[in-house]
């Protein structure tokens, strides 16, 4: 309780008591206590300004989709800044004087603004959801420089993340200000014009807000904002608890995922003395309250007055600034907050540990004390040596002096805004004449529960000559200083103890260079994206309005960039109730009670509902997913009930509020070896037997015996999250007679219809499903979108209110499943002319806690897994493996990735273990024209060689051979590899091949307009411009009167979930199919007015009484496999194939790698939309790339899932497209099976990105060769820092102590 005294003192404050701010140019003026002070900007703007513009993707400031531009005036100078923020994280009472700038404020109803205008016609926006962002950051950047550079580019969108794209045409776009990289004609977008934007408010200018204190009152919450020095200090005196917030990353994360409140909260951004940037004698002093994007502007103006010699420590924090959170996060936090965070992990302590650099304290009481921050600062996990009363003044940096050297170094699982693994800084003095150390300070993160001075190892260093021999007796007491136990939270041990020796490993190779004047090996290469695009121009005979091969821009593209494009989070519904689910917090056990009496009490609950109070009826597709747990818990974070409130926010503190009473029971099974031991196995065993396929009436088990050339291996692969940036969300509007509508972000319509029906009772035919438009899906909103429909539709129902679900970024990462890992145990022999002779694989996949689509996963699997060679005889098997983790569930290529990938390792462990030309071998492997694959299907018009050979070419493969051959011979510690790797995809569902068909109504309206209603789901896939385009052609119309609004299940019935690459080959001929009905009823008016126009036609037929509607119907042909026999046949109507040539280099060091270039060369036959098309190659290709090589889910033992947001979960960023990314659409390949010659395209190309996996293992394999490991070496999926850092074994890795056998510690993760 806040005393009544406080509440006098909060009185007497000085200060204005009502938040003023503008947005968009509109004043803004929230009296006190009417919103709660803890809501996020993020918030305000969507829920009460109705900003939908502004999307949540995390709600952590890790994706960027919620960026904004705040423009204030700097509160010593009173100049103005422009600067771009998360607003998801940015508190609302921290814009008191600021005006706010959102994606819907910057363009008019007469123009866009240039950057949305090129984004949109550079194709830079698939699904759309992070598009806003986007736009936001780059509009940040021009209002500070209106003539970017390809640098300042690079760094403004650090933070923003897209899962469609693959950022190649998101760079184009922003490339463009800098007149770079024009693929896309922009000749006619308008020109950049600065005095076009808006300006700053006058009011805010004129009253000098930004130097009036402010103070904020609401349910007993508060928020301070000083403008003097003296004010703060006796805000903490007075409210010693109270929790200073500049950046809000740590304070605002603590109370949004682990419900600290935090009572008071005090920003000093507004404090003159906490603004200055001071050089003094011998240090410099950065006031605390500045940004870090202040302080490296500050810094870099300072080095420019500076010898060199002065800026050794300048340059460490520049050097780790764009590496450190992201540009919007960095434009508000403070170094202040990252030292009294206190982290473990923290970029920056290390340096200033091992620099000796001080910290200005003051407190009223007190007053002002410098304490170093030295091993003593930090006394223990996340607390220092700073009193509760005391403040950060300032900071100050030491100025390095003559003779210093100095280095930092930084390993992460991704380059840019990802915490640190481990960070290591030093400095050494060396006598130029003796060469001996004078001083050494060694400081690490990463490697203690503090960040760690190496006392030990410096102090044994000093006063030695400089030489060989220091290096090996530092690494020896590093070792020992510095040892892991196997146990250590974090886990990584071997890898992080091999890093922080690989570090002080580099600093003697830095400053041996320097003391020699030598030219150090640099670091990653990096230079700004090259690319090019080849697909065929559509015939100049084609009719103007047909528009079937053109590269059109996506159908929502401008909605996309002007924040205008509606998604289910976005559509608002009055008097809706909110949904939270109530989470298990183990992961294995029984539940004994709810109690939600205190949930109950808090203002604003409305109900709360569990198992007792729904139906005994389960979802899934055999019925063995409970709605909410009734007794037996099956994993972490699995739905127990629900609470209903007036606002999300409200529901959420409620939801956490509930005390779930449970018994957790030990041993839960979460690896498939576990799941193998206990027998825990999902369904039958499937097979596909190519001798069965053949004829064989018995199969006939193999005789490895009368081989010589066997090997035998175990390869893996990991999950992986779908991170869709909207996340699983959807609105119950409860109708008359039973109705109900359910809007949802789902990839089938009628799924949720029917699990409505099916838990509710109630017929299909009064449940309206629908959708406009999904954030992105990739597999994840097929079978999971029930887990919030059904409960939104339920407590709708009961309580006869509309009910919106949506789940936060941390819940639906735990809730939700992932793809499959799989585990394959393989045996293969080869014929001594090096063709491919039997091949044995046991596939095992970890489907989780129920079924799912995991048995249909696993078939997919096996039936993939010949990708595109012949062999000559193939027994393969799959089962599926039941655990305690959320349940595995469909992912773009749903199985066959993994299949593939097994492949593509078998054939680099053959060509290794008897030295072969891998090139060679799996040219001469490949499949012909008509040959048979191991389940039956029969391969026409097989383009495997075709894109094979014409990618060598494309991609001058030979000659990257030898460049990076050369490379390597030159580059002891950094390698390259290169790699080329082939696909093929079958396109049809042939496990069920009743779910190949699409529907479609066409409405005609008497004005010549057209209205298209199909069964197709747009993801961002382009599905709707493609029908849009497939109905111009097929009514002759222009495409500009044919529209598509959304989705429905009472426009299209029974209508088969958006999967499988499907969209456009079924729905396309579906509409075809209406088309040609509509076409015909016109036919005797366009006989009988040949010169008419479309109008004509439909008029006269109108007054005739001709129906101007019609139903189509798409369909293709798949047969059945019989995995009981393992007998095929004709599995797919056809296959899509493609090649890709990747170059990596690799830091054999660290483990660290870059994407140097990709090519790519895709069969998709006649293109429908180029430019979609290869947008969606760049896009899996992306996608690809992150499941082989950095993206990895990350599980405790007792199952607690630690990857649960993008702060430890890391998808691939713009940093790490490759920096030549080249596409060409294989010319002349048409297919006569599908519509209009075209090939399906979402999910074939994403097993290329495993072209660069094994470019990275080409490059350790140079590493290992170099070190004379010659030997074949399993190298498992993904190819993270930690694998490749431990595959490239050294003297360094000898070093390290080998982990202790299993079973005899608690790793701090496992291997699903």
């Amino acid at each position: 309780m806040v005393k009544e005294s406080d509440q006098l003192d909060l009185r007497e404050e000085n200060g204005v008591k009502d938040l003023i701010f503008f947005v968009n140019g509109q004043k803004r003026v929230i009296k006190s206590g009417t919103i709660d002070s803890r809501m996020t900007l993020a918030v305000y703007l969507r829920d009460h300004l109705r900003l939908t513009g502004t999307k949540i993707g995390c709600n952590e400031g890790g994706c960027g989709a919620c960026t904004v531009m705040i423009s204030d005036q700097h509160p010593l100078r009173k100049e103005l800044r422009h600067y771009s923020v998360n607003a998801c994280l940015m508190p609302i009472c921290a814009v008191f004087g600021k005006a706010i700038t959102t994606v819907e404020g910057i363009s008019t109803e007469r123009a866009l603004h240039p950057v949305q205008e090129r984004l949109a016609k550079c194709h830079g926006s698939q699904c759309g959801y992070c598009t806003p962002g986007f736009v936001m950051a780059m509009y940040s950047l021009l209002r500070n420089h209106p003539k970017p550079s390809i640098e300042q580019i690079d760094d403004t969108i650090q933070g923003n993340l897209c899962r469609c794209t693959g950022y190649r045409p998101i760079l184009e776009a922003f490339y463009s200000f800098a007149e770079k990289l024009k693929l896309t004609d922009l000749t006619d977008c308008a020109k950049y014009d600065p005095t076009q934007e808006l300006l700053f408010p006058s009011e805010l200018k004129i009253n000098n807000l930004h130097q009036q204190s402010f103070v904020y009152e609401s349910n007993q919450h508060f928020w301070f904002q000083p403008t003097t020095l003296h004010h703060l200090l006796a805000l903490k005196r007075k409210y010693p608890n109270a929790r200073i917030v500049s950046g809000n990353s740590e304070v605002g994360v603590e109370q949004k995922w682990r419900f600290v409140e935090s009572k008071r909260r005090i920003n000093p951004k507004q404090i003159p003395e906490l603004n200055q940037v001071e050089l003094l004698s011998d240090s410099i002093s950065i006031g605390a309250a500045l940004s870090l994007s202040e302080v490296t502007y500050e810094l870099k103006l300072l080095k420019a007055k500076l010898a060199a010699s002065q800026c050794g420590v300048i340059d460490l924090f520049l050097e780790m600034m764009p590496y450190f959170a992201g540009k919007h996060i960095r434009n508000v936090a403070t170094i202040a907050g990252n030292i009294i965070t206190a982290s473990p992990i923290s970029d920056l302590n290390p340096i200033w540990m091992a620099t000796g650099a001080k910290l200005v304290l003051q407190s009223e009481s007190s007053g002002v004390r410098v304490v170093d921050l030295d091993e003593n600062f930090f006394v223990g996990y996340r607390r220092t040596t700073i009193n509760q009363e005391e403040i950060v003044k300032a900071i100050l940096l030491p100025l390095s002096k003559q003779n210093e050297h100095l280095a930092v170094y930084k390993q992460a699982q991704r380059r840019d805004d990802d915490i640190a693994i481990v960070t290591g800084a030093f400095k050494v003095k060396i006598d130029p004449v003796t060469k001996r150390i004078e001083n050494i300070s060694i400081a690490y993160g990463g490697m203690a529960p503090v960040t760690k001075f190496a006392k030990i190892t410096c102090e044994t260093l000093q006063k030695k000559k400089f030489e060989r021999s220091v290096l090996d007796f530092g690494m020896e007491k590093l070792r020992e200083e510095f040892a892991l136990s196997a146990e250590v939270p974090g886990g990584m041990p071997r890898y992080r103890q091999a890093l922080a020796l690989s570090f002080f490993f580099k600093f003697y190779l830095k400053t041996m260079s320097e003391l020699e004047n030598k030219v150090e090996e640099k670091q990653l290469h990096s230079e700004s994206l090259k690319a090019t695009q080849l697909y065929q121009e559509v015939p100049k005979d084609q009719n103007e309005t047909d528009a079937v091969g053109k590269p059109m821009v996506h159908q929502s593209g401008f909605k996309h960039t002007t924040g205008k494009a509606i998604y289910t989070t976005d559509v608002i519904v009055p008097d809706c109730l909110h949904g939270v689910l109530v989470l298990a917090p183990i992961t294995f056990g029984t539940l004994h009670e709810l109690d939600p009496s205190e949930a109950l009490k808090l203002p604003g609950v409305v109900q709360f509902y569990s198992a007792s109070d729904l139906p005994d009826k389960k979802l899934g597709f055999v019925n063995d997913t409970p709605v909410f747990v009734s007794e037996e818990i099956s994993y972490y974070c699995q739905p127990v009930g629900m609470i209903l409130a007036e606002d999300h926010e409200t529901a959420r503190r409620a939801a956490n509020l509930v005390k779930v009473r449970c018994t957790e029971k030990p041993n839960p099974i979460l690896t498939i070896e576990e799941a193998l031991s206990a027998n825990a196995f999902m369904g039958p065993q499937f097979k596909v037997l190519s001798q069965m396929s053949e004829g064989k009436e018995e199969h006939e088990e193999i005789d490895w015996s009368k081989y010589d050339r066997v090997v035998k291996g175990e390869c893996r692969t990991g999950a992986q999250e779908h991170f869709y940036l909207e996340t699983q969300n959807c609105i119950a509007i409860p109708l008359e007679d039973d109705e109900i509508e359910m809007v949802v972000s789902t990839q089938g319509v009628s799924d949720i219809q029917s699990d409505v029906s099916k838990i509710l009772g109630i017929p299909k035919h009064k449940i309206f499903s629908k959708v406009r438009r999904v954030g992105g899906a990739f597999g994840g909103k097929e079978a999971a979108s029930s887990l919030c429909a059904v409960p939104a539709a339920f407590a709708a129902m009961k309580l006869r209110r509309p009910v919106r679900f949506y789940l936060e970024r941390y819940d639906d990462m735990a809730i939700t499943g992932t793809r499959h890992p799989f585990r394959f145990d393989y045996e293969a022999a080869i014929s001594k002319d090096n063709k491919l002779l039997d091949l044995k694989v046991h596939s095992y996949s970890n489907g989780g806690f129920s079924e799912d689509l995991s048995l249909a996963v696993a078939t997919r699997a096996i039936v993939s897994m010949d990708s595109v060679y012949k062999i000559k005889n193939a027994d393969l098997y799959a089962q599926v493996l039941r655990t305690n983790l959320a349940s595995s569930t469909a992912f773009r290529g749903f199985g066959a990735p993994q299949g593939m990938f097994c492949m593509e390792t078998v054939l680099k462990h053959l060509a290794e273990k008897f030295d072969l030309d891998v090139d060679q071998f799996r040219e001469d492997n490949m499949y012909k024209e008509g040959e048979m694959t191991p389940c039956g299907m029969i391969l026409y018009k097989c383009n495997a060689r075709r894109t094979w050979t014409e990618c060598k070419e494309f991609s001058k493969y030979e000659q990257k051979k030898e460049e990076v051959k050369l490379f390597n011979s030159q580059n002891e510690f950094k390698k390259r590899g290169v790699y080329m790797v082939s696909t093929k995809f079958g396109i049809g569902m042939g496990e069920k091949p009743f779910l190949n068909q699409a529907g479609c109504l066409i409405l005609v309206y008497c004005d010549g307009s057209v209205l298209i209603s199909h069964a197709g789901m747009e993801m961002g896939q382009g599905l709707h411009i493609k029908i849009l385009q497939i109905a111009s052609r097929c009514l002759n119309i222009p495409i500009e009167m044919i529209h598509i609004q959304e989705t429905s299940s009472d426009k299209v019935p029974n209508t088969t979930p958006t999967v499988a690459s499907l969209g456009s080959d079924l729905n396309g001929e579906a509409v075809k199919d209406a088309c040609s009905q509509l076409l015909s009823r016109l036919k005797p008016y366009m006989d009988s007015n040949p010169t008419g126009k479309w109008v004509d036609w439909v008029v006269s037929a109108y007054f005739d009484r001709v129906l101007l509607s019609a139903t189509g119907m798409g369909r293709n042909k798949c047969d059945p496999i019989n995995f009981e026999t393992g007998k095929g046949g004709k599995h797919f109507a056809y296959c899509v194939y493609g090649t890709a040539c990747c170059v990596a280099e690799v830091d054999c060091l660290t483990g660290d790698h870059r994407l140097l270039s990709t090519d790519i060369v895709m069969d998709i036959g006649d293109s429908i939309n180029p430019a979609i098309d290869i947008g969606q190659i760049e896009g899996a290709f992306t996608q690809g790339y992150g499941l082989f090589t950095m993206e990895e889910i990350k599980v405790r033992p007792n199952g607690m899932r630690l990857t649960r947001g993008p702060g430890v979960y890391k998808i691939p960023s713009a940093d790490d497209a490759p920096c030549a990314f080249n596409v060409s659409l294989l010319r002349d390949s048409g297919n006569p099976y599908a519509i209009f010659a075209s090939k399906a395209v979402g999910e074939p190309p994403l097993f290329l990105g495993s072209a660069a996996f094994f470019a990275i293992r080409e490059a350790v394999r140079a590493y290992r060769i170099q070190n004379g490991r010659t030997d074949y070496f399993s190298f498992d999926a993904p190819a993270t820092p930690e694998r490749i850092r431990m595959a490239c074994e050294d003297v360094i890795t000898e070093k390290i102590p080998q982990l202790p056998p299993d079973n005899t510690y608690t790793p701090w993760t496992v291997t699903l």
